[in-house]
């Protein structure tokens, strides 16, 4: 199902940025997103960029921010969807990875038209952000925080996500 929903061409841009690793000068990596929300404008036509709800590269680096998946968790909203694109860091028994991975975020609390809205424009978005290796529907901020549930849908022998240490499940 389509809703007819179009989206905006900063979304795309962000997207395009947050995408692509580019050798840049210390000063323009602060800049780099490390995470953003996007969502429906008023008239429910767009999907566009919440500017007041992004993580920066530069607010881990500088230690405004310890914690990116708490402050991730605390811009979404409670009672209502959104996406998101996280700048995802962990680690397997092999090496350190980052991957971008795009987030609908459909929480209990939201209202079925809210939640049925946001499900049938989901489809314009993924036509948009290509490349996307990950995508993830979340519900709640439990499974949001627990880095297990992270490493389990990443894959095998992740040690960590986000710099918090993953149990290794006996199997």
């Amino acid at each position: 199902m389509s809703s007819g929903v179009k989206v905006c061409d900063s979304v795309i841009e962000c997207f395009t940025n947050m995408k692509v690793r580019k050798m840049c000068s210390k000063e323009e990596g602060k800049k780099r997103k490390k995470a953003v929300l996007l969502v429906l404008n008023d008239s429910q036509e767009l999907i566009v960029l919440d500017k007041k709800k992004e993580i920066l590269s530069g607010d881990l680096m500088d230690g405004t921010i310890t914690d990116a998946l708490q402050v991730f968790a605390e811009m979404l909203p409670k009672n209502g969807c959104c996406y998101a694109l996280f700048d995802l860091s962990y680690e397997t028994k092999e090496s350190k990875k980052e991957e971008l991975v795009f987030i609908h975020w459909n929480p209990d609390a939201a209202t079925v038209k809210d939640k049925m809205v946001y499900a049938s424009s989901a489809d314009a978005l993924r036509k948009k952000i290509i490349g996307i290796k990950h995508e993830w529907q979340i519900t709640s901020l439990e499974d949001l925080l627990d880095v297990n549930v992270w490493a389990e849908k990443l894959g095998q022998n992740v040690v960590s996500v986000e710099c918090r240490k993953v149990e290794l499940q006996c199997h």
